[in-house]
C-alpha cells in the first residue's frame, strides 16, 4: 500500500507577504536593505483572570476561550509582585493565561481575525491607532470573546476579553502600523468615523 503525500500550503498571508508585500514595503519605507522591512514575529494572545482568581468556573472559561479561538494549549501566568488592594501576593498562580503563537498558526489566526473576527464586533470603526508602543509592537484589546466565531453560545454566557499582541520584529511605529494595513487590519481614520 502506498501511502498518500500531503500536500502542506503555506497560509495566505504567509505568501502574501513573502511575495508582495516585502518589496511594496521596502520602496514605500525607502529601505536599502531587505532585512530591514519590519516582520511580523509572534502574536500573544493572553487573558487576566483578574478578581475572579478564585472561581475554578471563571478560569475553565477563559482557557476553554484561548484553547478553541488559537488551537493551542494555554501557559498559567503567575503574578510577578505582591500587590496588597488585589489580594495578589508573588509567585501566585493563575493570574492570567497566554498563548503565544508563531509560523504558519500565527499568519491563520491574523488572517481570521481580520477577516472574520473584527467585521463582527457590534459598532466597529476600525483598531485604534494609539496601541503602538515603542518598539513598534501593537496591542489590541477585544472586550467580549462572542465575536470569534469558534465558540458556540453556551461558551459566551460568561463574558471576559482578550488581550492581543502583534510583536514586529524591526518595525517603528509608521513602519509597524504600515506591515499591518498590508495584512488587511483596519485602522480607524483620524478626522472622525471610518
Amino acid at each position: 500500500m502506498v501511502a498518500k503525500a500531503t500536500i502542506v500550503t503555506a497560509p495566505r498571508l504567509k505568501a502574501l507577504y513573502n511575495t508582495t508585500v516585502v518589496k511594496e514595503l521596502q520602496a514605500e519605507l525607502g529601505l536599502s536593505n531587505v532585512n530591514e522591512v519590519p516582520k511580523l514575529e509572534k502574536i500573544i494572545i493572553s487573558a487576566g483572570i483578574g478578581k475572579n482568581k478564585d472561581d475554578k468556573h471563571h478560569y475553565e472559561v477563559v482557557r476553554n476561550t484561548i484553547v478553541k479561538v488559537t488551537g493551542q494549549a494555554p501557559v498559567d501566568r503567575m503574578a510577578k509582585k505582591s500587590i496588597a488592594g488585589f489580594k495578589i501576593r508573588a509567585g501566585m498562580n493563575r493570574v492570567g493565561i497566554s498563548v503565544t503563537l508563531r509560523g504558519n498558526r500565527m499568519y491563520e489566526f491574523l488572517d481570521r481575525l481580520v477577516n472574520v473576527v473584527l467585521p463582527r464586533v457590534r459598532d466597529f470603526h476600525g483598531v485604534g491607532a494609539k496601541g503602538f508602543d515603542q518598539g513598534g509592537n501593537y496591542n489590541l484589546g477585544i472586550t467580549d470573546q462572542s465575536v470569534f466565531p469558534e465558540l458556540t453560545f453556551e461558551e459566551t454566557q460568561h463574558i471576559h476579553g482578550l488581550q492581543v499582541t502583534f510583536v514586529i520584529k524591526g518595525g517603528s511605529k509608521e513602519s509597524s502600523r504600515a506591515l499591518l494595513e498590508k495584512f488587511g487590519m483596519p485602522f480607524e481614520k483620524e478626522g472622525g468615523i471610518r
